[in-house]
Formats: C-alpha cells, sequence, structure tokens
C-alpha cells in the first residue's frame, strides 16, 4: 500500500510548491524604519539593586535616571519590612482584590495613604497606568468631555481614548485656552485632567487656577502625582502641599513605584469616589492584586517620608546645585522637581551623548520620539536624595563637555 502524504499547503487548496508567507514581513520593515530613524528601543540589563549607585555590564555607573528619587528601592528598612512581610504573607495575593487578593497590608496601606494625602480613602491599583486606564473610563461616559493637557503621560491619554468621553486637548499648562474650550462645550459634564509634574519637562501644574475652572465650571479635578508625591511640598505630600491648598482637588492619582520605591498605583479621593471605582474601574476589578510584600514596602517608606523629612529637603537642595552646575558650564537649566531636561534635539545626536556618558560613567539614557516630539530629545536627568554634591558636579561637568564634543566633531 502506497501512503499519500498531503501538505499543509495542499489540505487548504494552495498551489504545490507554493513559497511560504513571510507574515512578520511589515513589523520586521517598521523595526528597520525605527533603526534608520535612530528611534529603536531596547533595554539596558542593571545587576544591581536601584539605588544612586548601580553596576552595568559590570561597571560601577552614577545612576541619573532613576524615578526612585528618595533612593528608597534598596533602603534597609523597608526591606527588612517586606522581609516580615514575605515570611508571614508569602509572595502572592492569589486572586483579585475582590475575591482573594485583599491582606490586612493592602487595607493598612490604604489607610495610609488616605492620611497622607489628607483624603477620606484611597485605593491601590496594580501600576499608575491601570489606575489611570481604569478610574477615567469608569468617570467619563458618552456625552462628557475631559479636557486633558497636551503633555500630560500616556497613561492619562490611553485612559482618555478608553473612555467614551469627547477628549480636548489644551495647550501645556494654558488656562486661558482651556477655559475658551470649557466655554465653548460649557454645561456639559466631565474632568479637567493633569499631570501634577510633568515627566519629561518636570514642570509643575497651575494647580490653583485649575482648581478654580474645575468648581467654577462643574467638573472634576484630577491631578497625577506620580512625580509629585515625595518630592514636592515642603513635606513631600504633592501638588495641594506645594500650592498650601490641601484638600482643594477632586481626585488624586499616583504611584508607588517612584519617590515610594515600591511597585503599584493609587487613587485617593472621597469615599464615594473609592466605592464608585471598586464596582466599575475595570482594572481593579480584573487583574490578581499586588503582593503583600510590595504593600509593606510601601507603608514602611510612606512612613519614614514622614519621620524624616530631611530627605525631601536633601533632595531639593541636590536639584538646586545640579541646576546651577549645569548652568556655570552653560547648560540650560532649571526644573522644580528631580526631573532636569537637557534638550539636545536630533535623535541621533542624543544617542551618541548618552553613549559616551555612559562610557564614562553616567547612567543618563536619551529620551526620543514617542515620548518626546521628533527632533526634541533629550537628556532626561533624575536626580536622587543620596547623590552627593561631587557627583553631581562631576556629571554635571561631563553633561556639558560630552554635548560640547560631539557638536564639534559631528558632521552637519
Amino acid at each position: 500500500m502506497t501512503a499519500v502524504v498531503v501538505t499543509f499547503s495542499d489540505k487548504f487548496g494552495h498551489r504545490k510548491g507554493r513559497e511560504p508567507v513571510n507574515k512578520w514581513k511589515r513589523i520586521e520593515e517598521e523595526l528597520r524604519i525605527l533603526q534608520e530613524q535612530h528611534l529603536y528601543r531596547d533595554v539596558k540589563v542593571i545587576e544591581s539593586s536601584q539605588r544612586s549607585h548601580v553596576r552595568y555590564q559590570g561597571r560601577d555607573m552614577l545612576m541619573l535616571a532613576s524615578n526612585s528619587y528618595l533612593d528608597f528601592c534598596g533602603e534597609e528598612r523597608i526591606r527588612e519590612t517586606a522581609a516580615e512581610a514575605l515570611t508571614e504573607y508569602g509572595t502572592g495575593s492569589g486572586g483579585s482584590r475582590l475575591t482573594t487578593g485583599t491582606t490586612v497590608l493592602h487595607m493598612q496601606l490604604e489607610e495610609a495613604l488616605a492620611r497622607f494625602k489628607g483624603r477620606e480613602a484611597a485605593m491601590v491599583f496594580n501600576t499608575g497606568f491601570a489606575a489611570n486606564g481604569g478610574l477615567l473610563p469608569a468617570l467619563c461616559q458618552a456625552g462628557d468631555v475631559i479636557y486633558s493637557d497636551e503633555l500630560n503621560h500616556a497613561s492619562i491619554i490611553d485612559g482618555c481614548r478608553q473612555s467614551k468621553a469627547e477628549t480636548v486637548i489644551y495647550r501645556h499648562n494654558d488656562m486661558a485656552d482651556l477655559e475658551r474650550k470649557i466655554r465653548q462645550r460649557q454645561g456639559r459634564q466631565g474632568m479637567i485632567v493633569s499631570d501634577g509634574v510633568f515627566s519629561m519637562d518636570g514642570d509643575i501644574v497651575d494647580l490653583p487656577r485649575l482648581v478654580e475652572l474645575a468648581d467654577a465650571y462643574g467638573l472634576l479635578s484630577m491631578i497625577d502625582e506620580a512625580h509629585a508625591t515625595g518630592v514636592v511640598g515642603a513635606c513631600g505630600r504633592g501638588c495641594e502641599e506645594h500650592f498650601h491648598m490641601e484638600g482643594r482637588t477632586d481626585i488624586l492619582m499616583g504611584t508607588l513605584s517612584k519617590a515610594i520605591g515600591a511597585e503599584g498605583g493609587y487613587v485617593c479621593g472621597s469615599r464615594t469616589l473609592t466605592e464608585y471605582l471598586k464596582n466599575k474601574a475595570r482594572s481593579y476589578i480584573f487583574s490578581t492584586s499586588l503582593s503583600p510584600v510590595t504593600m509593606a514596602a510601601a507603608k514602611r517608606a510612606l512612613e519614614l517620608i514622614e519621620e524624616e523629612p530631611w530627605r525631601v529637603g536633601r533632595l531639593r537642595e541636590n536639584i538646586r546645585w545640579f541646576c546651577r552646575q549645569l548652568q556655570q558650564h552653560g547648560i540650560e537649566a532649571d526644573s522644580e522637581t528631580a526631573i532636569v531636561p537637557i534638550r539636545i534635539g536630533p535623535e541621533e545626536k542624543a544617542l551618541r551623548v548618552s553613549e559616551r556618558l555612559m562610557e564614562q560613567g553616567f547612567f543618563i539614557p536619551a529620551i526620543r520620539y514617542p515620548t518626546v516630539k521628533r527632533g526634541e530629545a533629550m537628556l532626561r536627568a533624575a536626580l536622587m536624595a543620596t547623590h552627593t554634591k561631587e557627583e553631581l558636579a562631576a556629571a554635571a561637568e561631563a553633561i556639558a563637555e560630552t554635548i560640547a564634543d560631539d557638536s564639534r566633531h559631528s558632521v552637519v
């Protein structure tokens, strides 16, 4: 008996001997274009804990790019608290917050966050991205309007897109433009949403005017304090403390993964707000909750911010010192926050400067499109409270010299 072999292509009626289709051709072509445009991204693998100094490719590097602004990721007392939680509660939560994923530690952290932010209640999401992706579609419905700053974080942009509301973009921190656009849609419900500290430029929202407009026109006010908590305000409580207007904003959202040095996102506000989001925010309802270990670490970090306010003060001193050092070397730099943008321009040049600084022991990646506009690439320096003045002075000198050297040797 002769065996009959039916090939996959024969079975589906394809001509025998036909060349297989490259299903990945379009994707491969897009990757090639990204490389040609100097927009291709890869990961940098760090071989140590996230501190002011890290080990990268076997070398000690001064970390100038971390969002761990208070250097809490490896802080000994926080690690000890996390280790105790690991021993008692194990590694994972086992389910969503509404099934098995809420432990005593989750509740304790939410109570601590509410107290820290001066609100009735708080709730923790898995990430800041998940918090914005959950609360914006939950609160804003068809027929509503969301007024969003043009430089808001991608998580806010995506949250707006996921909602059924009309999204209106206003010019960056331009409250006159915002009011004009509100008046054009007067009478409709909605929200004004803005970063508290903008993640690339490091500037601070005009919160007094934003809240004034929201209250005047019956809109919810919301700020994302991812880069503000632990950084701005006399005690690091964020933008409201910075402007001496505690309790005025309807919704405070932020992360546990930056100055707090843990993981997760949170929302603070009224009890009505949090109860509604528990029942409506899909990213909360359908996600396995964060580990209780992370909750314990975040709670201990919040306690340390309150117990040791010198950390926030030291961070502010470092910001002022670093900006002055850059200015003395001819680099325009001015920031009230831990984010200090150093503008380069062309993507290729920003990559070269970053690579040369990495060779000198300064970990400071290039920021390029789509994070910033095309042709407006930058180095985004992120400072820590534990950086020394000598380290920051050396970094500023190296940055200025490397930029100048690249300009001299580049072919125009």
